[in-house]
């Protein structure tokens, strides 16, 4: 069966069981940006959040935004919706943190895919739960899982993917990934896709693998495959991430960022200051 338009998955509300007493009150906690609702957990609440789910036998679907989400999300609601789908939405963009703080619900931290692809692995190798990769160019996927097992020993890879482009637009190309990724009986998989694509993915492979949790990481197998370069800590932490990365692919990033992500960023940020002040 071929991947179904956003428009048609999202008809049917998914069926949830009712929310235990720590998740009831991790949403009443949830903190407004940028019309978004962000978990405001730091990465080490994270890991703990996905691992206790699956001691239980329950997946989920943890969504990392950033401005280019945000952005994604502020002109197109069927982007909004699927961030507001997921289980677990941390803020993996220091405008978004920043913004939380001017608007006086801070966020203890930023919390990034390319982070957790390596804690949530370290957590994985430790309770034996398989993790697979699905994403990125051909054979990055597998230089990430050698580089993840080889600091993380007793890590289960249990498969990698690098679908081609379009895979989705037909049944035979949905149909390979989704074999493959059901056949392999992970209870994790990172999804690097890129957003909202690794997302609508992930929503139509939960029905096959309910106990899985599935982290819509972007660039992060590449990054920790080491075929993509990440900033240095302290332009990170600075929220210069992006400079970095477009300084390295400005071809690619230019436009997204300059056009669409940095006057984003800007009106964010004034918008949540002038509320501040005036409010």
């Amino acid at each position: 069966m071929a991947l179904k338009t956003a428009q048609e998955t999202l008809r049917v509300p998914r069926q949830r069981s009712r929310p235990d007493k720590a998740t009831r009150k991790r949403l009443r906690r949830r903190v407004q940006v940028a019309g978004l609702s962000i978990d405001p957990m730091t990465e080490g609440e994270v890991v703990d959040h996905v691992i206790a789910a699956l001691k239980r036998g329950e997946g989920g679907h943890l969504v990392t935004p950033n401005v280019d989400i945000g952005w994604a999300a502020a002109r197109d609601p069927e982007a909004r919706r699927i961030i507001e789908g997921a289980d677990l939405v941390v803020a993996d963009g220091m405008p978004l943190v920043w913004a939380a703080k001017l608007l006086g619900t801070p966020i203890p931290a930023r919390v990034t895919g390319a982070d957790l692809i390596w804690s949530l692995s370290e957590a994985a190798a430790f309770y034996r739960y398989p993790i697979y990769l699905l994403g990125a160019p051909p054979g990055v996927a597998r230089q990430a899982a050698g580089r993840l097992t080889g600091c993380h020993p007793g890590l289960i890879v249990a498969g990698t993917d690098a679908p081609p482009y379009g895979f989705e637009v037909t049944s035979e190309g949905y149909a390979k990934v989704r074999d493959a990724v059901v056949a392999a009986a992970p209870r994790l998989v990172f999804v690097g896709l890129g957003f909202p694509k690794q997302d609508r993915l992930i929503a139509e492979l939960r029905k096959d693998l309910p106990a899985t949790w599935f982290v819509g990481c972007g660039s992060a197998i590449a990054f920790a495959a080491g075929a993509v370069r990440r900033a240095p800590l302290w332009m990170r932490r600075a929220g210069l991430e992006w400079l970095f990365r477009l300084l390295n692919e400005p071809g690619r990033l230019a436009r997204r960022y300059l056009l669409h992500d940095l006057p984003f960023a800007l009106w964010l940020l004034t918008a949540c200051l002038f509320r501040r002040l005036f409010s």
